[in-house]
């Protein structure tokens, strides 16, 4: 964990990270006040920005959740997000065997800031041991007297799409885990038709300790722009793959270093996961790991940043992902079901050295046409993948499309490429 001097005090994953059970947790963070909805101006001071890739305001989807509820009948409904579907990341499931008092602290607290009568804490049924635990913590909270607003844990199918927020919601209502056309928005219709406030958990334990400690404390670490400690992922080819507590803004160089370094020389870096961004080295070693830092040519995304050596074929890598995406959509429209399957046959022949100019041509007019036209974002990420693969491997390209494959290995941890059909 990277802190300011001034910030003695511990925040997500504590001074060790070591997992805190109930007593643990109340002795290190006390209990937690309850603000109600003066807490929203607090969050709004705080400049928090949901961890779970959009990075949108969190005062402002906590006010448009409460607004939502002057307008309508039924108590808004709150989801915490622990879904955590980009396959590189491991953030959100150490945050909740580390702390999940905190992130149960945040959902509360949320809740009674928008005037919610429930909480739907969301992890995949295939995590059946967390699952088990944080039932367990939610049981001990509520014989303690602890919460004010019951809290469910929901075993929620595990897919690459089924963690988005539409598709959350679809699934608490009996339907299938795809995501939704908008409008309307969650907060303005969600579950059961209510305004439903989606938020990650990492977001929600941020959250909690804003309302103990205030916006001044908060802002006590990052950046002007990107306030708050974040976590983040490195993986691929360092010695210490690691989820790591840190200021945003700290560089990439820095971040590899603090995961032992590289365990042999690196290409690249891709950046966000899966939906993310390859960036060359050693220029982007210097680059700050936040919005402003990696702008106009990546994001900070999922909070991922994956090593990729020099002895990896990088098209290969990019063709893995990019079946694995094609593979793990809901196919309910035309760029799902057609478009992402064409752009990774193609990938995947130009990684072979199968591919000709033509097909290079219609490669990079296909990667065009996805973005903007899905049902949900999903393509447009696969589409940013893709387009600077082409861009950053240039040299890889010409190589593979003139002399055909390179037969160098994969590196990085790419599930197999097989369709989501468990949806309920």
């Amino acid at each position: 964990m990277t802190a300011s001097p001034l910030d003695p005090i511990p925040r997500l994953l504590g001074a060790t990270g070591e997992p805190l059970d109930l007593a643990a947790h109340l002795a290190q963070h006390g209990p937690a006040p309850r603000p109600g909805a003066a807490l929203v101006a607090t969050v709004e001071e705080a400049g928090l920005t949901g961890r779970g890739g959009a990075g949108f305001p969190t005062g402002r989807k906590l006010r448009a959740v409460a607004a939502q509820r002057r307008r309508w009948r039924g108590r808004p409904v709150v989801v915490a997000n622990g879904m955590e579907s980009e396959p590189l990341s491991r953030k959100d499931s150490t945050l909740l065997d580390v702390s999940p008092h905190l992130v149960l602290d945040g959902a509360v607290l949320a809740a009674e800031a928008v005037g919610a009568d429930r909480v739907h804490l969301c992890v995949p049924r295939t995590r059946a041991g967390q699952l088990r635990a944080l039932t367990a913590a939610v049981d001990e909270r509520r014989a303690a007297g602890l919460d004010s607003v019951p809290v469910r844990v929901e075993a929620a199918p595990h897919g690459y799409v089924t963690s988005e927020s539409s598709a959350l919601v679809q699934w608490l209502d009996g339907g299938p885990a795809r995501p939704t056309t908008a409008p309307p928005r969650s907060h303005e219709k969600g579950v059961r038709g209510r305004p439903t406030l989606v938020q990650n958990v990492e977001t929600l334990a941020h959250l909690a300790l804003i309302a103990r400690h205030g916006a001044q404390w908060f802002r006590r670490a990052g950046t002007a722009a990107s306030p708050g400690t974040v976590l983040i992922t490195v993986t691929g080819a360092v010695r210490r793959p690691a989820v790591l507590e840190t200021d945003p803004g700290t560089p990439l160089g820095t971040l590899l270093r603090q995961a032992g370094g590289a365990e042999r020389p690196l290409q690249a870096v891709l950046v966000g996961g899966f939906a993310g961004t390859w960036l060359p080295l050693p220029h982007a070693l210097r680059r700050p790991f936040d919005r402003e830092g990696l702008a106009p040519h990546a994001a900070p995304g999922a909070g991922v940043i994956a090593a990729l050596p020099q002895d990896a074929c990088p098209l290969a890598e990019t063709a893995r992902i990019l079946a694995y995406l094609a593979a793990g959509g809901a196919r309910q429209c035309g760029p799902c079901r057609f478009g992402l399957p064409a752009v990774a046959e193609d990938v995947t022949a130009l990684a072979e050295g199968r591919a000709t100019p033509e097909l290079l041509d219609r490669l990079r007019h296909r990667v065009g046409l996805l973005p903007g036209r899905g049902a949900c974002g999903h393509p447009d990420g696969a589409a940013r993948l893709a387009a600077g693969a082409l861009t950053v491997f240039r040299a890889d390209v010409e190589r593979h499309l003139h002399h055909g494959s390179c037969h160098r290995a994969t590196a990085l941890a790419v599930p197999p490429a097989t369709p989501t059909e468990e949806w309920r």
